[in-house]
């Protein structure tokens, strides 16, 4: 009768601890910190930026600590099928494609891309570079990747790696233009404005970003959701722009750009 009870009392302590850890459970949310301001680190190389703040808010929402893992984009959604990550955050577009392998979020933000063209190229517009004399510059695996191959196929498609490496081709004259996001694009111009031009007008429909959560993870996805809409109707998100964004906020609406959180 002493070795049932002590069994019994052994099957109880770890039920209960195993529902302790679980209540304590982290939340681990992956992103590429190489896309300031969004996903970046900070001067103790920490990661830092909106969707660090985003996650921070979404773990306090569910009553867990954040553990962020700093991932290549090529690899994010690979980390939700390995379960490596519960969720990512990092300024991903949801696409037709993307939602094959993942279960998105309602959108939280969108945003529309542009073109960072170098000073000496004739460059006006988008439709300017399909064509075979013009060189273009992308990240692989990103909208602006896929823009220029389904659009621009009379180019020269150079796909790299990272923003700052597409960055450099075009201030260096190697290409005629950059595709990524407006936010990036007025960032890079601003900080490059005697090597480069930003063309800023859309030229396309916005992309939707959303967060990211392996397929069938049905309860995350309904507690994100629900996350979104609370922190949206709290003003987290103008928090967030004023925090991050409020000099880039300026100029969008000097422009008459729409906001990505609007």
């Amino acid at each position: 009768m002493k070795k049932i009870l002590a069994v019994l009392l052994v099957v109880l302590l770890a039920a209960v601890f195993s529902g302790c850890s679980a209540e304590k459970d982290e939340l681990v949310v992956g992103m590429e910190l190489a896309y300031p301001p969004f996903e970046t680190k900070d001067e103790r190389g920490e990661p830092y930026g909106v969707s660090v703040a985003l996650a921070e808010a979404l773990g306090e929402y569910l009553g867990k600590p954040v553990r962020i893992e700093n991932i290549n984009w090529d690899g994010l959604i690979p980390s939700l099928e390995t379960e490596r990550v519960d969720v990512v955050i990092s300024s991903m577009t949801i696409t037709e494609e993307r939602a094959k392998t993942v279960d998105f979020s309602e959108p939280y933000a969108h945003a529309y891309l542009a073109l960072l063209v170098n000073r000496e190229s004739p460059v006006e517009k988008a439709e300017d570079l399909n064509q075979p004399e013009r060189i273009i510059a992308v990240k692989k695996g990103t909208t602006g990747h896929v823009y220029a191959q389904n659009h621009l196929t009379n180019a020269t498609i150079n796909a790299l790696s990272s923003e700052s490496a597409c960055v450099t081709e075009v201030i260096q004259g190697k290409a005629d233009a950059f595709i990524y996001d407006q936010l990036t694009i007025y960032r890079q111009n601003q900080a490059n404005p005697e090597t480069t031009r930003a063309v800023l007008i859309p030229f396309q429909e916005s992309e939707k970003w959303g967060m990211a959560i392996k397929k069938g993870n049905k309860e995350l996805l309904e507690q994100i959701n629900a996350f979104i809409k609370d922190f949206r109707a709290a003003g987290g998100f103008e928090k967030l722009t004023e925090q991050f964004l409020a000099e880039e906020k300026k100029t969008f609406d000097a422009l008459g750009f729409p906001w990505f959180f609007e």
